[in-house]
């Protein structure tokens, strides 16, 4: 892992937080199954391989990202040769307790090298300063590299929003308490 510096964002690391990719490939996808029978009713997420990689865009359009933000209880950056190389979107639920982490971007050739764990590690110190009892993580269930990074961490699925997205794409959740 490269040495990593993570810290609050400033106003002058928005246009290159913007810039980063904040899209990703895979090369599997969470098949998500609804069984509704008259007595109970069921969920079931599959992993399945796809016949191919493909890439997927972010579930946000990037000129929604400053908006967005705005609403934001913490904006976590990761710095690298004073470089911005990732963030971390965190807001605080307040009737939960639960920090939310709904961005977690790190700049494209330095993923798989611990940046988005370091940044997740930091999230959860800022949960706990802010005396929150739960971290959830919510992505795409096409992010498969999130999942894992996800379950590598040690966090629990924990549910799902069939049209959580702008796009009206679903969105998993993850949680491991604090």
């Amino acid at each position: 892992m490269p040495e990593i510096e993570i810290r609050p964002a400033i106003a002058s690391d928005i246009p290159k937080l913007i810039e980063l990719d904040h899209g990703f490939t895979t090369d599997h996808v969470w098949q998500m199954e609804l069984t509704h029978e008259q007595s109970q009713m069921g969920v079931n997420f599959r992993k399945v391989r796809l016949p191919r990689s493909v890439r997927v865009d972010y579930p946000r359009p990037a000129r929604a990202l400053v908006e967005d933000w705005q609403r934001l209880s913490g904006l976590l950056v990761a710095e690298w040769q004073e470089e911005q190389i990732g963030y971390a979107g965190l807001i605080l639920d307040r009737i939960t307790q639960a920090v939310w982490v709904t961005d977690l971007v790190v700049s494209k050739p330095l993923r798989r090298q611990g940046v988005g764990s370091a940044l997740l590690l930091a999230s959860a110190e800022f949960a706990a300063i802010l005396e929150s009892r739960v971290l959830v993580l919510e992505m795409q269930p096409k992010n498969h590299p999130a999942i894992r990074l996800a379950f590598k961490l040690g966090f629990e699925f924990c549910g799902f929003n069939d049209l959580y997205y702008p796009q009206h794409e679903t969105g998993v959740f993850f949680k491991k308490a604090i």
